[in-house]
C-alpha cells in the first residue's frame, strides 16, 4: 500500500514540470531525457510564463493529482467503509471548499479548491451550488482523466479483488465524470487491486483490467498493451505507444490545442493516460524506476500517467527511489507516508466489516434453503 501511494506522489512530482510537452520537445528542453526531479519548464520565470503560470511545477512539487489522491483517502478515514458517489458529495467536496491545506504548486497555504483544474473544479459546482444527484453529477463535464487520476486508494481497500475496485469507482466517479472518462477510473481502481494480489506482475494486471474493461477503453489497452509488449526499453517504446492509442485518443496531436471533438462522450475512444501507463509498466516488466520515467518521457499529460504507473508500479512491489520520494516529500512539505498509515488501518476494517456482512449473507441464504460455504 506504501508502494502504490509514494510511487503515485513521486510519479506525479516527476512528471508535472514536463506535462503538455512532447518527447522531442522534452529531451531538446533537457538535453536528453528525464531521469529524475527536475526544475520548471520556464525556470526562475515560472511565476508568469504561460501557460504553466502561476504553479510552480518542477523542483519535487506534487500536483493536483496528488492532492486529489489524499484527499480522498481522507474521505475513506472519514466514513470507514467503502464509498459512493454520495460520499463525495457529503465529506470530498466540502473538504476541498473548507479546509486550507498546504498547496506546493502554488508555494503557501490555500483552499484545495484553487489549484484544481476545471474538470474538478465541476465536482463543487455540480454537487455543492447545482444541488446535483451525485451520482449522475459527472454527466456533462469534460472527459478526461480526471477522477481516473485519483482511484488509486479504491483499488487499495479492495486489494486483490478488482471486480470490486472496478465496481467501487465507478460509483465513486458518477459525481465527478462520464463516459470513456467514468470508465478509466473503474480499471485503474481494478489495476490496483490486481497488482495488489500475491504473486501478480505486469501481465496478470493488465489481464484483469481486459476481463473488466468496456468499449473503446478496453480496446485502446488492448492495442497499446500488445505494442508494449514488443519494447524492452521505455525509449525505443515512445513513439509506438502514442501510434497504438491514437485512434481512441480525442486530444489529437497538438495536446495544447485540442481537437474539435477533444473530450467529448462516446463508447468508441478512451482516456490516453491509463493505456499509456499500462503499456510502461508491461515495457519495464514492472521495474518503478523504469515505469515512470517512461510515462514521465513521454509527454503529454504526463503527470497523471506517471501517477498511474507508478502507482501500478509500487502496488507490485516494486521500490520507489528513496531519494527521489525524499526530495518529493521535503520539496512538496507533505509526509508521503501518513496517508498509507492511515488507508491500511482503515482498509484493515473495512475488510472486516466485509467478512461480517459477507457471512450474515450466508447465513441467511442457507436459512432460505440454500447451501452456505462451510470454511
Amino acid at each position: 500500500m506504501t508502494g502504490a501511494l509514494v510511487g503515485a506522489a513521486v510519479g506525479d512530482a516527476l512528471g508535472g514540470p514536463v506535462e503538455g510537452y512532447a518527447p522531442e520537445q522534452i529531451a531538446e528542453r533537457h538535453g536528453g531525457r528525464v531521469h529524475g526531479v527536475v526544475g520548471p519548464w520556464h525556470g526562475d520565470a515560472w511565476r508568469t510564463a504561460r501557460p504553466i503560470a502561476p504553479y510552480h511545477k518542477g523542483d519535487g512539487h506534487v500536483t493536483d493529482d496528488t492532492l486529489m489522491t489524499h484527499a480522498l483517502i481522507r474521505v475513506y478515514a472519514r466514513v470507514r467503509d467503502h464509498l459512493d458517489a454520495y460520499a463525495i458529495a457529503d465529506h470530498l467536496v466540502p473538504d476541498l471548499m473548507t479546509n486550507p491545506r498546504w498547496i506546493p504548486e502554488l508555494e503557501t497555504e490555500a483552499l484545495p479548491l484553487h489549484r484544481l483544474f476545471l474538470a474538478e473544479k465541476w465536482l463543487v459546482a455540480r454537487l455543492a451550488y447545482g444541488h446535483v444527484d451525485p451520482r449522475e453529477a459527472g454527466v456533462g463535464n469534460i472527459v478526461n482523466c480526471g477522477a481516473a487520476m485519483y482511484m488509486a486508494p479504491v483499488g487499495l481497500v479492495n486489494a486483490a479483488d478488482p471486480a470490486a475496485a472496478y465496481a467501487e469507482a465507478l460509483d465513486i466517479a458518477g459525481a465527478h465524470q462520464s463516459s470513456y472518462g467514468r470508465e478509466a477510473a473503474g480499471v485503474l481502481a481494478a489495476a490496483v487491486a490486481a497488482a495488489m494480489a500475491p504473486g501478480a506482475s505486469p501481465d496478470s494486471v493488465v489481464t484483469a483490467c481486459l476481463s473488466l474493461a468496456k468499449d473503446g477503453t478496453r480496446e485502446a489497452i488492448e492495442k497499446v498493451c500488445e505494442v508494449a509488449r514488443g519494447h524492452r526499453d521505455f525509449e525505443s517504446a515512445l513513439r509506438p505507444l502514442r501510434a497504438a492509442v491514437a485512434p481512441y485518443d480525442t486530444v489529437g496531436p497538438d495536446y495544447r490545442a485540442p481537437s474539435a471533438a477533444a473530450r467529448r462522450p462516446s463508447r468508441l475512444h478512451a482516456i490516453e493516460e491509463l493505456p499509456v501507463a499500462l503499456g510502461m509498466l508491461l515495457v519495464s516488466g514492472g521495474d518503478y524506476r523504469q515505469a515512470v520515467l517512461g510515462a514521465v518521457n513521454y509527454g503529454r499529460d504526463c503527470d497523471s500517467i506517471a501517477t498511474m504507473a507508478g502507482a501500478l508500479a509500487g502496488a507490485l512491489g516494486s521500490p520507489v527511489p528513496r531519494d527521489w520520494a525524499k526530495t518529493v516529500a521535503e520539496a512538496s512539505r507533505l509526509d508521503l507516508w501518513a496517508p498509507a498509515r492511515t488507508l491500511t488501518e482503515v482498509t484493515q476494517e473495512i475488510f472486516a466489516r466485509d467478512v461480517r456482512r459477507r457471512r450474515a449473507h450466508e447465513r441467511a441464504f442457507a436459512a432460505l434453503g440454500g447451501s452456505a460455504c462451510s470454511d
